[in-house]
């Protein structure tokens, strides 16, 4: 499941991954937020947490993961995953390069500074 995370700066889409993501989940939580977030901004930021809870992802989720990164492809302006996983963190450290964001991971016990880096002005 992914759930919407709170107290973040406008512009900023905040998620924490538990459990098992589904491509329900996709559909029903994290596409509408990036939706919402672009219409008021031309560059988004992302703030995603995978936690301890988290199990990992459905071949749908994967699917959809990855057509949301390319629909959106240009309007990322940062993005931050938070995690302990490393696999997790091998993939976006391998691949983050990719993407026209500047993007950074963090551990979990980092959570308060890739808050603030997420947050900084350009």
């Amino acid at each position: 499941m992914i759930e919407l995370l709170t107290g973040l700066p406008d512009g900023v889409v905040g998620l924490e991954a538990k459990g098992e993501v589904t491509g329900e989940d996709y559909d029903q939580v994290l596409i509408p937020a990036v939706e919402e977030a672009h219409r008021s901004h031309d560059k988004i930021r992302l703030f995603y947490v995978l936690g301890d809870e988290f199990d990992g992802y459905s071949a749908a989720a994967l699917w959809d993961d990855a057509k949301v990164g390319m629909s959106h492809y240009f309007s990322w302006d940062r993005m931050a995953l938070v995690t302990d996983h490393d696999a997790y963190r091998r993939l976006v450290k391998g691949f983050g390069f990719m993407l026209p964001a500047k993007v950074r991971v963090f551990d979990l016990a980092e959570i308060e500074a890739a808050k603030a880096w997420i947050a900084e002005a350009n």
